[in-house]
């Protein structure tokens, strides 16, 4: 077991529940974000407990630049900022990898189980992938089965994790939030690290193939915009099409090119 990925968020961490606390402009998001890296920790400290060798994290949350380094095992390196690359979230994710953990992840734009919900912008209603809503953590980890690694552990909302499970129950989930109306129950920041280090450790033991989210053979996906000229813009995509005046649809065989179209649509 030598090298694990992880992916971060902030919108998913333990007692987040304003936009102003995940705002790096605002007085609110310095705690966050020192909570936001106590739990990417708790994460690589919990690989490390399991045996990994090397930690590869990308933060991806607003500038990619709210984790601090410092607070880091040695062994973790840092992807800050953006890699202007379609995999976007899970920049420098390779089959070299033994899997992948998320931490911090929250529900899907329009769901109701975050206050924070969202899918990559907030300029969208909705995105979906064959006739469901779409998360980032559905679209994330398409891209690490693309790439055929598995996805061990998710950390974020309650309703996130309660979905994640019906798409495959041996992919572990802490559900440090959970999501009423604009409000959210948080778990105590100390048990949610211990727990995601407890839990991280322990689905690291699961045999990979066991972990493995499904990929399409087909994908089928829509953007509705909140703005009309947003989808009129974006229409213009090659291959994409203005399905009514809020939403684009784009289909292909291959996720990578999935990736591309939400590169730039989204």
């Amino acid at each position: 077991m030598n090298k694990l990925f992880i992916s971060a968020d902030i919108e998913g961490t333990a007692g987040i529940a304003h936009w102003d606390e995940a705002n790096r402009k605002t007085g609110d998001y310095a705690y966050f974000a020192a909570q936001m890296t106590r739990e990417v920790n708790a994460a690589c400290l919990g690989a490390l407990d399991a045996g990994v060798r090397e930690l590869l994290v990308k933060d991806g949350h607003g500038s990619g630049r709210n984790i601090n380094p410092v607070n880091l095992p040695r062994e973790a390196r840092v992807f800050r900022g953006w890699g202007r690359h379609p995999f976007m979230m899970m920049f420098g994710l390779d089959k070299s990898f033994h899997g992948v953990v998320f931490t911090g992840y929250h529900s899907a734009a329009q769901a109701n189980t975050n206050p924070l919900s969202h899918t990559v912008s907030t300029q969208n209603n909705y995105v979906k992938i064959n006739g469901e809503l779409a998360s980032e953590l559905m679209i994330n980890s398409l891209t690490a089965a693309y790439v055929g690694v598995p996805v061990f552990c998710v950390c974020g909302d309650k309703g996130l994790c309660e979905w994640v499970k019906t798409i495959n129950p041996n992919i572990a989930t802490v559900a440090v939030l959970e999501g009423v109306g604009s409000g959210a129950f948080g778990m105590h920041p100390d048990v949610a690290v211990s727990s995601i280090r407890e839990t991280v450790a322990e689905a690291l033991k699961q045999p990979r193939e066991s972990c493995m989210f499904p990929l399409p053979k087909h994908f089928e996906v829509e953007i509705n915009y909140k703005e009309h000229f947003m989808a009129s813009s974006n229409s213009f995509y090659p291959g994409a099409s203005l399905k009514d005046t809020r939403t684009v649809s784009f289909q292909s065989d291959d996720y990578f090119e999935v990736l591309k179209f939400f590169h730039f649509a989204l």
